[in-house]
């Protein structure tokens, strides 16, 4: 199956000129004079490439010493109360891994529905947002492609039997599984994430409600705690700092899934700049299922932890573009809702596969990228087809009735006739979220709200050692995905990883 856009392989001569962004944007021939403009909207591309840059700059979070003092805090207090609920039944794993990424699941961090998720927005509801992978189970032993049942599944999504597991594991999670009965006599038990994310809500419910029961000096406020279908949404208050974090509990392999296997033998963006090891370093079964799936029995797969590392492979420029369509089309999208951040990403990662590396590594060419995703997105509507890009043959947009698809292919075209216009208005948006987080911060400081800061001297604060060391990880390394290895017996000692680095 093909990427999104009729194209050539990475860097074809041919490549370049069957992108929509060339043939909707070029430069004057050499001797012209005047501005290079957008031939279907006649917007100054110097405009737009402007209008980019400043969306950019309201968008970005800026952390200080005191807001990085309070992510370490909040983040804390997660991993506590995680290790807490693991001791409450011992189904999780004693030392786990998690993947700690930067943006909610409404962003299009990971592979998920939207449909049953609450809405929340930057600004009125929190600051900050992340996404936390909590491994329930872990498949770490093997190094061969993992075959996963997909009898009953849409592609891309399998059922888990617990007969992969050792009989221990097994009893422990007996609770959480759909039972089948077999002709001859023997039991399947397959991991249910309905029922994984009815116990992971109870358990964290509980556990909260015990540490509320016992305040300390400095403990964050927890403001919110929803079910969001299979993910348990937690909103912290640190000092004048909200947080949120879409806690997902998940399957965590490592290896490669059979299913992807041909992926590996493509050429792409990536090669020569990381290692294939890197890339195919483990995946994840996510609770999410297809269109027609059973939702007691279905998994996604779920690639987060390779994305983590094809994002240092992509220019700013092209990032910058993706966060100012992305930001576009969440607002734009939001019903029905059919399209998610995530099919952004996906086709982001096409065009990367599909254009050569020196077009997309031009500084000044944001506002080509941000037009060309617009057109690959319309491209994807219109035809119904959006490739997963770890396995092609999964179509996206499958399920999406004409009338949908139509719908928002219209909305897309407006975008494309003013994108300067569409550009503002996420501007004006960017400013407004700075500016209720600005009140609430001052409202917090002006009502002498604790903060890890004046609250340094309680016993149970963190180590101040590690608190300066995560302040210096979060400065010099600002939206990056961070991953975490962590003993619940033992929180006071985490070691991180940032991308390739450890700490």
């Amino acid at each position: 199956m093909a990427a999104p856009a009729l194209s050539g392989r990475t860097g074809s001569a041919g490549s370049l000129g069957n992108s929509p962004t060339s043939t909707a944007a070029g430069r004057l021939p050499q001797g012209g004079s005047g501005p290079e403009l957008d031939f279907r909207s006649a917007a100054r591309m110097e405009d737009l490439n402007r209008l980019i840059q400043e969306f950019s700059k309201h968008d970005q979070r800026e952390y200080d010493d005191q807001r990085a003092l309070e992510i370490h805090t909040a983040k804390d207090f997660i991993f506590s109360m995680l290790g807490m609920v693991q001791k409450l039944d011992q189904k999780l794993p004693v030392a786990n891994e998690y993947l700690l990424l930067s943006g909610g699941v409404r962003e299009g961090v990971v592979d998920m529905d939207l449909d049953e998720l609450s809405v929340y927005a930057r600004g009125t509801d929190y600051d900050m947002d992340f996404t936390l992978l909590v491994p329930a189970l872990k498949l770490h032993d093997r190094n061969q492609p993992v075959t996963l049942d997909m009898r009953h599944s849409a592609l891309g999504h399998s059922w888990l039997s617990l007969r992969l597991f050792d009989e221990g594991t097994i009893n422990k999670w007996k609770d959480c599984c759909t039972i089948v009965d077999h002709i001859n006599g023997t039991t399947n038990y397959f991991f249910s994430p309905t029922l994984v994310a009815d116990w992971f809500y109870q358990s964290i419910s509980l556990v909260l409600l015990e540490v509320q029961k016992k305040p300390q000096r400095g403990m964050p406020r927890v403001e919110k705690v929803d079910r969001n279908g299979t993910i348990i949404s937690v909103i912290l208050g640190v000092g004048s700092s909200r947080m949120l974090y879409d806690i997902v509990p998940v399957v965590s392999f490592k290896g490669w899934p059979a299913v992807a296997q041909s992926w590996l033998m493509e050429n792409h963006f990536w090669d020569g700049k990381i290692t294939e090891e890197e890339v195919i370093s483990g995946f994840y079964l996510v609770p999410a299922c297809s269109y027609k799936g059973r939702k007691e029995n279905e998994w996604r797969l779920s690639f987060a932890r390779s994305e983590v590392q094809l994002k240092k492979c992509i220019s700013s420029s092209l990032m910058q573009a993706y966060q100012a369509c992305k930001a576009i089309i969440i607002k734009l999208l939001s019903r029905p809702k059919a399209i998610s951040p995530y099919h952004l990403r996906s086709i982001m990662l096409w065009a990367c596969d599909r254009l050569p590396a020196n077009y997309l590594a031009q500084d000044d060419f944001s506002a080509h990228f941000l037009l060309g995703l617009i057109d690959d997105l319309q491209h994807c509507l219109v035809n119904k087809m959006c490739p997963n890009y770890f396995i092609p043959q999964c179509n996206m947009l499958e399920h999406l009735s004409d009338e949908t698809a139509m719908l928002h292919a219209r909305k897309l075209s407006s975008v494309r006739s003013d994108p300067a216009e569409h550009l503002r208005t996420t501007i004006e948006h960017a400013k407004a979220a700075n500016r209720l987080t600005v009140e609430v911060q001052w409202r917090g400081s002006s009502t002498n709200l604790p903060s890890p800061q004046s609250d340094a001297g309680g016993e149970n604060q963190p180590d101040d050692r590690l608190a300066k060391k995560l302040q210096q990880l979060v400065t010099e390394n600002p939206g990056k995905s961070i991953s975490v290895f962590i003993n619940p017996d033992d929180v006071t000692r985490p070691h991180f990883r940032i991308d390739d680095k450890f700490f």
